[in-house]
This record gives structure tokens, C-alpha cells and sequence, in this order.
């Protein structure tokens, strides 16, 4: 599948307005579906295409080309009827890849067994995303599979103006520099004579404990 593949987005709420309006900045072709006219209207200037039509009825699908599509986005997720129907359909139409919004996770548990490739929790990554900011430190948490994440923050005092051999932030706290940024520079990868100074903010990699932990130093 090629990487720069057109995307149906279902659904024009949040959700599938800022995953719309994300891929258009990625110059990607995109067509998005919504019931609501004043929607539709509203998006036709911002994405590639944007139709009115009710993508519970698989027909309406079929009529707007759906099943041309290699990638599709269900944003449909606080209607749980709807957001099964709409997947439903799509897996009926042999769309490859399906990834569809899920408020719960029984809900993410039917869409998966009914053919979703992909089922995004974003209420809820963005509730855990947030506990790990508001310490002040972390500025930014990615966490991956097995407890792994990564996170840009600012770096506890007791490494500050120090190389990284000598601050052992490796063997001593279980996690890996990957880049440093200073004010007004661009993020460098970390080597171990990198110097972290007072003002550089830091990317770093490791388990959540550990990483929470480090966060917390003084």
C-alpha cells in the first residue's frame, strides 16, 4: 500500500475533523463523509472532497466510491450503533485498512472482532497522555507497547552542565538520551560527551516507571 494513499474519514466531529484536517496538511487526498449538510459545507474548501451521505447504508458507500479506498477512518465513536454499522460496511467492501474510533474498550473489543484493523482510544490516551504532563517536567509522552515510551522534558537539576558518561542516566536510572535540544538549536542526537546544559530540554527513552521516576528527580 503506498504511503501516500487517498483516506476516507467517516464522521465530522473531533475526532474526524482533526484527522482530516491533519492529513490535508500532509497533502494527502482526502474524502470526508458526514450526515450533517453544515458540516460538509463547512469542510469542502479544506479537503480534497467532502460529501453528505449516511455511511451507515452501505449502498450510500458504494455510491461515493468507498470501496476504491485503501484506508478508511470510522470517527464515528460516540454512536456505538453507527460506528458497528459503518465499520461493518467497510469490512464488507474489502477495505484493507480500517481504523475506527472506540470510546470504551468493549467497544473497541466489537470492532475489532468484526473486522477493524486498528482501534483508536483517544479520550482515553489523551486522559493518560495528560496525568504524565502535568508534573510540569515531561513536555511530551509517546508510550509504545511493553511499558516502552519516549519523552521530551527538561532535564532533573543533578544532570544539568554534565556529559552523559558522567551522569550515568543509562546504568544508573535504566534510560536512554536519544537527543538534546538547545535554545534555538534543533534536537542533536546524544552522544556520550553531549553536555546537558541548564536550559536544553532532553529526549529521553525508557519504561514509564523509570521514566517517571527520573522525571521526578530534583
Amino acid at each position: 500500500m503506498s504511503h501516500d494513499a487517498p483516506v476516507l474519514v467517516l464522521g465530522l466531529g473531533r475526532f474526524g475533523a482533526a484527522t482530516a484536517g491533519q492529513l490535508e496538511r500532509q497533502h494527502r487526498e482526502v474524502l470526508v463523509v458526514d450526515t450533517d449538510a453544515a458540516l460538509v459545507q463547512k469542510w469542502s474548501d479544506r479537503v480534497t472532497h467532502a460529501v453528505q451521505a449516511d455511511a451507515t447504508d452501505i449502498d450510500a458507500l458504494r455510491q461515493i466510491g468507498a470501496q476504491d479506498f485503501a484506508i478508511a477512518v470510522v470517527a464515528v465513536g460516540s454512536h456505538l450503533e453507527s460506528s458497528v454499522l459503518i465499520t461493518s460496511n467497510l469490512v464488507d467492501l474489502g477495505i484493507p485498512q480500517i481504523w475506527a474510533k472506540a470510546v470504551s474498550r468493549s467497544h473497541g473489543t466489537i470492532l475489532s472482532r468484526i473486522g477493524a484493523n486498528h482501534v483508536v482510544y483517544p479520550e482515553r490516551e489523551a486522559g493518560e497522555r495528560t496525568a504524565h504532563l502535568v508534573s510540569g517536567r515531561m513536555l511530551d509522552f509517546i508510550e509504545f507497547d511493553d511499558d516502552f515510551a519516549v519523552v521530551k522534558m527538561f532535564p532533573p537539576r543533578a544532570v544539568r552542565g554534565k556529559d552523559l558518561a558522567t551522569t550515568v542516566i543509562r546504568t544508573r536510572h535504566g534510560l536512554t538520551v536519544l537527543g538534546i535540544k538547545s535554545p534555538g538549536r534543533a534536537f542533536v542526537p546524544a552522544t556520550p560527551d553531549s553536555i546537558i546544559g541548564e536550559d536544553d530540554v532532553i529526549i529521553v527513552s525508557g519504561t514509564e516507571t523509570d521514566l517517571e521516576r527520573f522525571a521526578a528527580l530534583e
